[in-house]
């Protein structure tokens, strides 16, 4: 048992542990995740058993349980019901306990009951996978050591460590806590770096929890998604299909007023126009401020970015006291972020009727132009030229 079958260099055994632990990241990605639990890609059957077999194999989970859990982390997100929220739990204990933070979640029955359905419930599901998930982690070790005898026991384990490190650990305990943010989602997810290589596309997370049902989550041309390179070449084959991607926020130049398809295209696109708000209007107008503030005024504004971009529910009650200071202090930057919240508010209206709604935003952008305030007025005069992808559109705006 020393030697396997195959008799490789140190680097031979890296590199084949990287292919296949690439596998299992690509089996999460894209049938666990982007499949199973959100219905955003369709996969070839043939696609999908070779996924659940090899998922089998290396990690023992069951697809109903990963979705059901998955699915109520996106429902109860940042709240004491979040299977694994580190913003609740805290960073240590998602980083180091994911896996058991799992298990507890599995164990319990109305998760799997009321988030489990529509996953596959299959002879071989029943009976082999669900039934018996740790016998395929004992064949994988048996596998590997044929091929790579001893040497095969280190490869195994690093496979048995993967998901639960990466995949449990990184993306939701570090996704939730540490990265930059596109979009101000009501949630804490974070994009860990624009580069989704390593982790399948996962890592960028504030992407998906902003567009959830999207079987893409790079949304900037400089951020990188392997997982949907994986999509693209499948679909080559006829072997995957893409449900949703991101919305595009598109312009019509020669627009100038507010209609249904102004609303139409705000609303789908809102955490783009709340991105556009913050980079058009937030901070310029913070820029000026800082311009004309004396030393203490500068020590006020050193956090004011974050405090008046980030989504207000995830401001901590000692940021919440700093944003009401600044806002009190400078009058300029007390507008604007009113403004943004009044703008947050309009599609906010559940119960509103589509031209109640319209007649918001005309009136939103009316006193927006009537502060003259110059950053406000051109914003203004920008959003109504927004489309809806439907239409004749110029070049996407992000």
């Amino acid at each position: 048992m020393l030697f396997g079958l195959l008799d490789l260099p140190w680097w031979g055994y890296i590199v084949v542990t990287l292919v296949l632990t690439q596998i299992t990241i690509a089996s999460v990605t894209l049938y666990l995740h982007r499949c199973q639990a959100h219905r955003a890609l369709e996969l070839h059957p043939l696609v999908s058993h070779f996924f659940r077999f090899w998922l089998w194999l290396t990690t023992g989970m069951v697809t109903k349980e990963w979705a059901a859990i998955h699915r109520k982390h996106h429902a109860k997100v940042e709240t004491a019901e979040d299977p694994h929220s580190p913003q609740v739990k805290g960073i240590g204990k998602v980083f180091f306990e994911g896996a058991e933070l799992y298990k507890e979640a599995v164990a319990q029955k109305d998760i799997m009951e009321r988030y489990g359905h529509g996953t596959p419930d299959d002879w071989v599901e029943r009976h082999v996978y669900a039934a018996h998930n740790s016998l395929g982690i004992t064949l994988m070790l048996l596998i590997d050591l044929a091929l790579f005898g001893i040497a095969g026991v280190i490869v195994w384990a690093v496979q048995m460590a993967w998901i639960p490190l990466f995949a449990a650990g990184v993306v939701n305990g570090i996704g939730h806590y540490w990265g930059y943010r596109n979009f101000e989602s009501p949630d804490a997810s974070r994009n860990l770096v624009p580069f989704g290589i390593f982790i399948g596309g996962e890592e960028l997370h504030n992407n998906h929890h902003t567009y959830a049902s999207s079987a893409k989550f790079s949304v900037k041309w400089w951020e990188i998604d392997i997982g949907w390179y994986w999509i693209r070449f499948l679909q080559v084959f006829g072997l995957a299909k893409p449900k949703r991607v991101p919305p595009r926020l598109q312009v019509l130049a020669s627009k100038t007023g507010i209609d249904t398809e102004t609303l139409k295209a705000v609303v789908i696109n809102r955490f783009q126009v709340m991105a556009n708000y913050t980079k058009a209007v937030i901070l310029p107008a913070l820029k000026e401020e800082k311009k004309r503030a004396g030393v203490m005024g500068l020590g006020l504004l050193k956090q004011a970015r974050v405090l008046l971009t980030r989504e207000i529910s995830l401001l901590k009650l000692p940021h919440q006291a700093h944003l009401a200071e600044v806002l009190q202090q400078f009058q300029s930057l007390k507008v604007v972020y009113d403004f943004r919240l009044k703008l947050q508010a309009i599609w906010s209206r559940s119960t509103a009727t589509q031209k109640e709604l319209v007649d918001a935003l005309h009136d939103w952008c009316k006193q927006a132009e009537a502060t003259g305030i110059d950053v406000l007025l051109k914003f203004s005069r920008h959003l109504k030229t927004y489309v809806t992808q439907e239409t004749q559109i110029a070049d996407p705006v992000y």
